[in-house]
């Protein structure tokens, strides 16, 4: 679903959505059918979502080689749009041809002049694409002769023999789809006419840099309920007949504001209930010493059997010995967290996208 001119959000609020500076993942088909902008010229539209650079790949259906730059035409599989590919200088060097071979007087030893061509050569065979190959082209969308198509800021020849990268593409847009694009980012002006982003964004942020700030481990929701005090309107009730007409008090906007911001949290894993008791105590994932150990015992003992010993321990398996040994209630999204800390401190390594094994 596109936006329309009169569902643009004001130019000055673009840089507000991060997907504004991000070369977005988009089907081709839907950056061929974006609206584009009414007040500013070559900023497009994908479900109010402001965006001027893209990210495409696909495999290669026409070329057209030019003095200065390549056309290829390249398919997603849902459409085909138009990729303009500047040549860099190297294309521009003279070539004096292959060289001649090395002397046996010449081995062994280290020629820079011969290592730069072939590191250009190199370069040049990743730049200049066969119809059928797989392409990845990164750049701003433009609008030429009524034509939508990619001025490629970045370009290269995908090297996929086994479908890796096509298959882990096909798994990484749907879920970005989901989680950002096909989601309406909250844009909205506040009673003074500023920028503002809704309450919502605005408490999550609170809460987060209140638990990172701070190191926290573990809270109840009455110890950061104050933090979000400033955010709830403070206008004064009319005296009504009605009671209900006044609508929620600022106590009741506070606490389902509060709800609101936990789920929130808890969607993305930073937070977690251990145990789900009428005391709720919500532990912080990244700073649940616990929760690390658990993980990374249940690695390194998986890692040694027959099973695991040549991959790892894919991340399901990780998630539901988890599960078993510590809480029923820890998330795929905190499960990723804490194998990012882990990995970051060296106590395992990823063997692929969703194994691990400890050292």
């Amino acid at each position: 679903m596109q936006a329309g001119p009169m569902e643009e959000p004001p130019s000055i609020l673009w840089g507000l959505d991060p997907i504004f500076s991000a070369f977005a993942r988009l089907y081709i088909k839907d950056i061929l059918q974006m609206t584009e902008s009414v007040q500013v010229p070559g900023i497009y539209f994908y479900n109010s979502h402001p965006i001027y650079k893209v990210d495409v790949l696909g495999t290669v259906v026409y070329k057209r080689e030019r003095d200065d730059f390549f056309c290829y035409g390249v398919d997603d599989g849902t459409g085909v749009i138009n990729c303009l590919c500047w040549k860099s200088e190297l294309f521009k060097d003279k070539d004096d041809g292959a060289g001649a071979a090395p002397g046996p007087s010449d081995q062994g030893v280290f020629d820079p002049v011969a290592e730069l061509k072939k590191l250009k050569q190199a370069q040049q065979k990743r730049c200049r694409l066969e119809i059928g190959e797989l392409i990845r082209v990164r750049g701003p969308v433009k609008t030429s002769r009524q034509q939508r198509e990619i001025t490629a800021s970045v370009f290269y020849k995908v090297e996929d023999p086994l479908m890796a990268e096509q298959i882990q593409w096909m798994m990484d847009v749907p879920e970005l789809y989901r989680e950002c694009y096909d989601k309406t980012f909250q844009l909205q002006p506040d009673g003074h006419g500023e920028s503002a982003v809704s309450p919502l964004i605005k408490a999550t942020n609170l809460i987060k840099d209140f638990i990172k700030q701070k190191s926290v481990s573990k809270f109840r929701p009455y110890d950061v309920l104050d933090l979000l005090q400033p955010l709830i309107s403070r206008q004064p009730q009319a005296a009504s007949a009605d009671p209900e007409a006044a609508g929620p008090s600022g106590c009741q906007q506070l606490r389902q504001l509060l709800k609101e911001v936990l789920q929130v949290l808890q969607d993305d894993g930073v937070v977690y209930r251990r145990v789900k008791a009428q005391d709720e105590v919500y532990h912080v994932t990244e700073q649940d010493k616990d929760l690390l150990i658990a993980v990374k015992d249940i690695i390194r003992e998986d890692s040694k059997r027959e099973k695991y010993s040549e991959k790892g321990c894919h991340v399901l398996h990780i998630l539901s010995a988890v599960r078993q040994r510590h809480s029923l209630n820890v998330s795929k999204a905190a499960l990723e967290i804490v194998l990012k800390s882990l990995e970051c401190n060296s106590d395992i390594v990823s063997t692929s996208d969703k194994h691990y094994t400890a050292f």
